[in-house]
């Protein structure tokens, strides 16, 4: 396998960099940035790809599952880093997302030599983190080998798990065992082979569609408004109130009543003041159409009639 490094696009030289240590300060953070504009258009070619991986997360969280990440170094700081902003802005149970590295958790502040070598080891994670069918694994690799993710890949099939592949190399191994593979050819870096460059910049942004849309998809955004976040300090209560305001129009102090009303929950403050209904009729409703708002909205609506 290490004999094949050199001929994956993350791994090769970048023609426009051979003299890197001799540019200016201006010249090189340029030559980034030149680099990074090209990411975008990278992951535009996978969109499709993205789209049906999107699909089969939902799916999975619709019928109770979760959907984990399993990664080495940057890959899986990427992965955790997701999952762990997931609770905040949408409002999900730390267990619904999660992220996976080599190595456990001293991995994230410090390299764990020789974790990312290992099949095995994916395979013991996939078990120690109980991946079942209902549930969809990601593995993230950018070079789209590394024996860790192909191990956690294989072992999540074998359980009946969704599987897709993140990578940043065209035919990437880790492919063979993903239901949706996503290969986001970013080319060579800057620094050769530093894929926490261009390659971690592409992963972050498919990260984030594959969470962002999903989550919109089970209801947590409302118009293009984070309505499931959770309102733990200052800011986000501020941050409800204005979100209730704007959907619904109320001022100010109408919105803190709602929002108190309804105990800092949005979605709840906005079916109270669109349909009239209780906080406790809100709340069921909520539960009746998990957590959709317009569904909520129309199933009042269809009941009044």
């Amino acid at each position: 396998m290490i004999n094949h490094l050199n001929k994956l696009t993350t791994e090769m030289k970048h023609s426009g960099s051979a003299n890197l240590d001799q540019l200016s300060t201006l010249e090189i953070v340029k030559l980034m940035n030149e680099e990074d504009k090209k990411v975008a258009f990278a992951v535009e070619q996978t969109l499709d790809q993205v789209a049906k991986a999107v699909d089969l997360i939902h799916a999975a969280v619709e019928k109770g599952g979760r959907l984990l990440y399993f990664g080495a170094g940057t890959s899986g700081r990427l992965g955790i880093l997701d999952a762990a902003e997931c609770p905040p802005t949408f409002g999900t149970p730390p267990h619904l997302v999660q992220g996976v590295i080599a190595g456990g958790p001293a991995a994230l502040i410090q390299a764990v030599e020789g974790a990312e070598d290992l099949e095995e080891l994916g395979k013991e994670d996939v078990h120690k983190y109980g991946v079942s069918a209902n549930d969809a694994v990601v593995g993230i690799a950018a070079s789209g080998r590394t024996p860790y993710v192909l191990g956690a890949l294989a072992e999540a099939k074998a359980r009946g798990a969704a599987t897709i592949s993140l990578s940043c190399n065209p035919g990437a191994l880790i492919a063979r065992d993903a239901d949706v593979a996503i290969n986001v050819v970013t080319g060579p870096e800057v620094v050769t082979g530093s894929t926490r460059l261009k390659a971690g910049t592409a992963q972050k942004m498919v990260l984030n569609m594959l969470t962002t849309a999903t989550m919109i998809k089970l209801g947590k955004v409302y118009g293009n408004l984070m309505v499931n976040v959770q309102a733990t300090n200052y800011k986000l209560k501020e941050r409800v109130k204005r979100i209730v305001m704007e959907v619904t129009g109320v001022s100010y102090p109408e919105a803190e009543r709602l929002a108190e009303a309804a105990g800092g929950d949005a979605r709840v403050a906005i079916i109270m003041q669109k349909t009239g209904a209780s906080a406790e009729e809100a709340i069921r409703l909520m539960q009746q159409t998990g957590g959709k708002i317009r569904q909520a909205i129309a199933q009042f609506d269809r009941a009044e009639e």
